[in-house]
């Protein structure tokens, strides 16, 4: 069986670092950071796939404090996000309100 996936498989890493650079000083917009990698233009399954990369303990959902991390997960250089910018991640997200981010709100995230 292959090794788990890691985003650069998925993604190419010049726009990944482009997008982290855009989003080191300012504050996080997740629709606008997945646009810059490129994963609007992918398809529903890749997407979905970039999700199992960041959902980390292998849950079946990215919950809030995995969030805080996302940005680690498209690149070991990826800073933490603050807890203002997780809290409005999970609400751009969280449709179903849950607390915590489905493969598929993930995906109509993306693709909104």
């Amino acid at each position: 069986m292959a090794g788990k996936m890691v985003m650069t498989d998925l993604l190419k890493a010049e726009e990944i670092k482009k997008a982290l650079d855009a989003f080191a000083a300012e504050t996080f917009d997740p629709k606008k950071f997945f646009e810059m990698v490129g994963m609007r233009a992918m398809s529903a399954e890749n997407v979905k796939q970039v999700f199992k990369v960041l959902d980390v303990d292998g849950s079946g959902f990215i919950e809030e404090e995995e969030l805080k991390f996302v940005l680690r997960g498209f690149s070991k250089e990826g800073r933490d996000l603050t807890d203002a910018e997780t809290r409005a991640f999970l609400e751009a997200a969280d449709k179903d309100g849950d607390g915590k981010i489905g493969i598929d709100e993930f995906e109509a995230l993306v693709h909104e």
